[in-house]
């Protein structure tokens, strides 16, 4: 077995005992990014020299009998939404293409504190706007299961680079499914913690009420290792709430018996892939035959929530977005005759159709003759939809069903109906209304070797249910990561470079 075949608790291990150096890993994982980007995309900066510098000051950190924790050494990379000081940080947009922050955010100061070496930054869709990182300022990110397929989004970068063997985990954003659904695409794990356990400090606002940080990994166990690590209070963030547990490994038990797991019939009935279904079906009997308790049952409203959920997270990305004008930072266009009509020609020329489509969306809902008719309603569905899941909880442990309706769809198939595309998080973007955690873990391929992800959902501060569930799914299965059979980059699917147009590219390196 390989560096690259282990996964990041295994590796850690094998650095404690010396087995390892940090180098070695870093350098392994490096060299299969540089082999790899040019077909997968799934980095916007990579730095090498950044990173066996890290490398280096952290084996000595190890040598010294100061770093001890499982994911020390580990290399890891970063969504480009997250700050990171000195460093670029473009959020997949042209207007922040030459972006560099004075400060890092909190959740990458967690994994920096814990060890972990940053190889560089992933793609995503612009701003985390979208479900295929095909909106990327820098070019789509390939599936590496198949690369004429998408990776799915907003943290398709995190979830391709994790997949393709290019780190050993990611962190990623979670909106309205950006972590999960990319995980079931490609086939990792990934989890959406309660809204608030870590910070988002330093990570730039989509939506704020909705946006969360959390891991994609290769198994359970890792993710649980890195959700203890980015788990934190932080009082530079409103919303960050203190915990008592934060010990997510100790969830890590073979065990189910008498959990009871609830299984939405809204969740299973049209409009779901029967490739899809028959997978996540088949992984509720397995949790089944472990001793867990498992019924169907009606969730209701499911169908107000992608209404619900787009009127809010517009209204607030409206909002969250006016700051990128080209007066303090970003791009700023070259030609223009005053003031306004700078902010005008910077934005049209800065940001993205789907970006665009979003902010005169949340500007509209937000006018002052539609607020009532529109925002309002939205804010009390989102009530309604949360006290659903209440109920819900009261009977069930967790809900189980699909992070997605399908399996991952072929490039350029999605963009042109934004419609479709947004009926795809129709599973995912409730946890997001309601605060709640949620985790996609892979239950199988379909017929055409894609993956395919079951969606496990608990309670506020239920993260511990979840980790324990996939891990005996795991055990129960012989689960392991399955290394995409795409990896050696010579299918013949590449594009100029990393899949980034010649602006896009000049734009990078400037």
């Amino acid at each position: 077995m390989g560096i690259l075949d282990l996964t990041a608790l295994e590796l850690g291990q094998k650095i404690q005992k010396k087995e390892i150096s940090v180098r070695e890993a870093a350098e392994a994982a490096l060299e299969r990014a540089q082999a790899a980007e040019p077909v997968i995309n799934s980095y916007v900066t990579l730095d090498p020299e950044g990173a066996l510098s890290q490398a280096d000051e952290i084996q000595r950190k190890i040598d010294a009998g100061e770093l001890t924790g499982p994911l020390a050494g580990v290399p890891v990379a970063v969504k480009d939404n997250m700050c990171i000081r000195g460093q670029l940080t473009t959020c997949s947009s042209k207007i922040l293409s030459n972006f560099k922050p004075v400060y890092t955010a909190q959740a990458v100061i967690n994994m920096k504190n814990a060890g972990a070496v940053i190889l560089g930054k992933t793609n995503m869709d612009e701003f985390a706007m979208g479900s295929t990182t095909e909106t990327s300022y820098y070019g789509p990110t390939k599936n590496p299961h198949n690369t004429a397929h998408v990776p799915g989004g907003s943290s398709g970068g995190s979830c391709a680079a994790v997949a393709a063997q290019e780190c050993f985990g990611a962190l990623g954003s979670d909106t309205g499914g950006s972590i999960r659904q990319p995980s079931s695409f490609c086939g990792v794990v990934g989890m959406k913690p309660t809204y608030g356990t870590v910070s988002r400090y330093g990570l730039v606002a989509y939506g704020s009420s909705l946006d969360q940080i959390g891991p994609i990994t290769k198994d359970v166990s890792d993710c649980a290792a890195f959700l203890e690590v980015l788990a934190s209070h932080d009082p530079k963030d409103s919303t960050s709430i203190r915990r008592e547990d934060c010990r997510f490994m100790e969830a890590l038990a073979d065990d189910v018996k008498g959990m009871k797991i609830g299984i939405p019939r809204d969740y299973m009935g049209e409009g779901l892939d029967g490739e899809v279904k028959k997978a996540v079906m088949d992984a509720a009997k397995v949790l089944e035959e472990k001793g867990a308790v498992v019924e169907e049952f009606d969730l209701g409203l499911v169908k107000y929530a992608i209404p619900a959920y787009y009127t809010i997270a517009s209204a607030e990305a409206s909002s969250n977005l006016e700051r990128f004008d080209g007066v303090k930072y970003g791009y700023r266009t070259a030609e223009y005759e005053d003031l306004h009509n700078m902010y005008k020609k910077t934005r049209s020329e800065g940001f993205g159709a789907e970006v665009k489509r979003r902010i005169m969306l949340g500007s509209f809902v937000l006018s002052s003759g539609y607020y009532d008719a529109y925002y309002l309603k939205a804010l009390r569905v989102k009530a309604l939809i949360k006290k659903a899941f209440d109920s819900a909880f009261e009977k069930y442990d967790m809900i189980l069903g699909p992070a997605a309706p399908t399996t991952a769809p072929e490039l350029g198939s999605s963009l042109s109906d934004p419609l479709k595309m947004y009926l795809g998080d129709i599973y995912t973007i409730s946890v997001n209304l309601a605060g709640l955690p949620g985790m996609s873990v892979p239950v199988g391929k379909d017929s055409k070797g894609l993956p395919i992800g079951m969606q496990l959902i608990g309670n506020v501060f239920q993260e511990k249910k979840l980790l324990r569930a996939a891990y005996t799914y795991e055990c129960a299965t012989e689960k392991q990561f399955e290394r995409p059979a795409h990896l050696s980059g010579e299918d013949g699917q590449g594009t100029d470079g990393a899949g980034q147009s010649e602006t896009a590219k000049e734009a990078h390196q400037a």
